[in-house]
């Protein structure tokens, strides 16, 4: 029987998810933006609530496309607060632009925005040793460093706890529980490789 970490057993949208994308290195900054914005507006929820509307943000947020949300208006604004599939929190829906229009400014500064994040491990995941989901952490130096840096360049809703589960969605880090069987299929793929050259630029 194949072994997973116990917290996807849930649904089979938390085992898809867990199984196909969790703690796979994303190289690709449209989806680093899409994992922004769903982990912004998971803040004090569930991650499942947010991906069971996942298709629905992808709608409302023209596909996750960081120049259009960055040019999102106040009349968008209203259509995103009527919009039931996605969660109306007019902050949240305020944050997700502003951090758009930073989100461009670094693909300015550093050609992506996969580059800016990536460059904090050197190009190279992190891989953890954990056998108990209690010993995961909710926050670490680097989400600190990350969370720090991106509020000082205007992000919002993006404090270390969010920030490092964005670090685990995108493969940053490996935090698959060593008896899970993705642990073994992704630490044996990308440990130690080095993937600046792997990025969509």
């Amino acid at each position: 029987m194949m072994t997973r970490c116990p917290w996807c057993e849930k649904t089979d949208t938390y085992i898809k998810y867990h199984d196909q994308e969790w703690g796979v290195p994303v190289l690709n900054d449209r989806k680093q933006f899409e994992f922004l914005v769903l982990e912004s507006a998971q803040a004090g929820l569930s991650w499942l609530t947010i991906l069971n509307k996942r298709e629905n943000y992808r709608k409302a947020y023209d596909d996750f496309n960081p120049v259009k949300v960055a040019a999102y208006n106040n009349n968008k604004i209203e259509e995103l607060m009527n919009n039931p599939g996605i969660i109306r929190n007019r902050r949240k829906i305020e944050a997700s632009i502003n951090n758009a229009k930073h989100f461009l400014e670094i693909q300015q500064e550093f050609g992506s925005f996969s580059d800016y994040l990536w460059k904090f491990v050197d190009y190279k995941q992190i891989t953890n040793y954990y056998s108990d989901l209690k010993d995961i952490p909710a926050i670490t130096e680097l989400s600190d460093q990350v969370s720090k840096d991106l509020s000082k360049r205007g992000f919002k809703f993006i404090g270390s706890t969010i920030m490092y589960s964005h670090l685990q969605a995108v493969g940053i880090v490996n935090d698959h529980l060593t008896s899970c069987f993705r642990y073994r299929e992704i630490s044996q793929k990308y440990h130690d490789l080095d993937l600046r050259n792997e990025i969509e630029r």
